[in-house]
């Protein structure tokens, strides 16, 4: 590979890493809002509709297409360290959170203390539970892409996408909500609900975002002249 490829292999894994890390930050952000989806007509599970979960869930799944994607093109080593990146990230804007949080409000400002506290007060639960799920769940992710990688030599791309992201998501999801109710950020009735809605709704998502992950992988194949399972090496 030339040095012009080279730059701009570099440039999309930079702009890969910026979408993945901010999808991550604002799904930390705007968790507390929570909505209805129910394309399957009035189903409930114990209780709850189908599909009853925050928003914080939908940019969530593109971290994980993010990351296929990165193993995919870039290799392990890179998607591990996207994920590493992402995670300061998350602490470091909590950090900022909490600065604007402990600032007090003037008199006439538009949100005032109150409001402020309740839309981000939890924020940084909610993150130490998320990392300790998400941290966990990623690396699972990326361990098992390449494992079904170096199994298929390289093919059946769908395979290894799917199989790799419905684990990862159900220790995400499971592990996430379990946190958030332990802490009382959640109460324990909304526990089977949320963890059943959110994993489908993931699953869902997973199957939905397999024909994209397809779509990039062979422009950019194309584009570097890649080989079914090869790798471009940023570091070589």
């Amino acid at each position: 590979m030339n040095q012009r490829d080279k730059k701009l292999a570099y440039k999309i894994y930079l702009y890969l890493g910026a979408m993945f890390i901010t999808s991550l930050v604002v799904s930390n952000l705007i968790f507390q809002k929570f909505f209805y989806w129910n394309p399957f007509g009035d189903i409930q599970i114990f209780g709850a509709p189908l599909f009853e979960v925050s928003v914080g869930i939908l940019p969530y799944p593109i971290t994980f297409l993010i990351t296929d994607l990165i193993s995919e093109i870039f290799g392990k080593k890179k998607a591990n360290q996207i994920v590493t990146a992402g995670i300061f990230a998350s602490f470091f804007s909590m950090g900022i959170v909490l600065l604007a949080d402990f600032s007090p409000a003037i008199e006439n400002s538009p949100v005032n203390d109150e409001l402020f506290s309740k839309v981000f007060a939890l924020s940084p639960i909610a993150v130490l539970a998320s990392m300790l799920a998400y941290l966990f769940a990623q690396y699972v992710d990326i361990a098992i892409y390449h494992f079904w990688k170096k199994l298929t030599d390289g093919k059946h791309l769908w395979l290894r996408n799917n199989f790799s992201t419905f684990l990862s998501q159900f220790i995400d999801t499971f592990t996430v909500v379990s946190l958030l109710c332990l802490f009382k950020v959640l109460p324990w009735s909304m526990f089977y609900g949320l963890v059943i809605s959110g994993f489908m709704f993931k699953v869902l998502i997973a199957f939905l975002d397999t024909p994209f992950l397809y779509f990039f992988v062979y422009i950019l194949r194309k584009r570097f002249g890649l080989k079914i399972g090869e790798e471009i090496n940023l570091e070589a």
